[in-house]
């Protein structure tokens, strides 16, 4: 199901023995789009410190319940390692958040979890990290303690978006399926550039660069088709009808199994 990051904003993460905290904010791969991390702001059972919580663990996030529910305990998220949210998230420091749990790397494989397209553990298979986790360090090992592609969608939110012809709009948002946990779509908000704009789906698939440093999103796509597209509106879900359209608007392939724009032509 496609959802909207903001709707999980303030939504209680509950482990096997009760509350965590609240979801504060969110971590993304700025490569795979991958959903790598909820940061939780826990309660005052831990003195109210933020940790991170990996879709690895997550039971289900379906809309119509009270909260997100997560395979761990809370002396298991007590005990985990500390982060700073003011600092990158670390290579380093995910090789050690991910050997505590025992969850598998992410990175190095072809799909957005690894070898796997869906985030799928089993604390019954509790993966042995060690000698792997060394090797995978290894390669990161000489770069820049931030340099993990870690990104947070607050940080995103508002980044100016450049179209092939111009400036088009700033990005209001951020849409996620929550079974593979990856953004499919941003948000974007046409309305600074044109007054009587309104706000567009872009997928991330349509993205071929994000300057961090001048905090803006290009697209190869035109102002002007951007501006012609299937308006969305956020009071209704992103349903496969509406994505359909989008795509066949822009003559491009879909991310779904076997879709093709010309294949999905009446």
């Amino acid at each position: 199901m496609l959802r909207s990051v903001e709707s999980l904003k303030g939504v209680a993460v509950a482990a096997s023995d009760g509350e965590i905290g609240h979801i504060e904010e969110v971590y993304f791969d700025d490569e795979a789009w991958g959903v790598r991390y909820l940061v939780v702001k826990t309660g005052s059972w831990i003195s109210e410190r933020r940790v991170l919580i990996s879709p690895y663990s997550v039971k289900h996030t379906d809309p119509g319940t009270t909260g997100v529910h997560v395979n761990l305990t809370r002396q298991q998220v007590s005990d985990s390692p500390a982060i700073d949210t003011h600092k990158p998230v670390s290579r380093q420091h995910e090789v050690e958040y991910l050997r505590y749990f025992g969850y598998p790397t992410y990175w190095g494989g072809l799909g957005v979890w690894g070898m796997s397209s869906y985030p799928a553990f089993s604390p019954a298979a509790r993966w042995d990290v060690s000698s792997d986790m060394r090797d995978q360090l290894a390669l990161y090992g000489d770069k820049p303690p931030g340099d993990s592609h870690l990104r947070s969608t607050d940080e995103v939110n508002g980044y100016h978006v450049e179209a092939a012809d111009g400036a088009i709009g700033r990005v209001s948002g951020f849409i996620f399926d929550d079974e593979t946990w990856t953004i499919r779509y941003l948000t974007i908000d046409t309305r600074s550039w044109w007054p009587t704009g309104k706000e567009v789906l872009l997928a991330t698939d349509w993205i071929f660069l994000i300057d961090w440093f001048g905090s803006t999103v290009s697209t190869e796509l035109t102002r002007d088709s951007i501006k012609n597209s299937p308006a969305y509106d956020n009071s209704v879900p992103v349903v496969r009808n509406f994505e359909t359209e989008l795509y066949l608007f822009y003559g491009k392939p879909g991310y779904w199994s076997g879709m093709t724009a010309a294949s999905l032509k009446p």
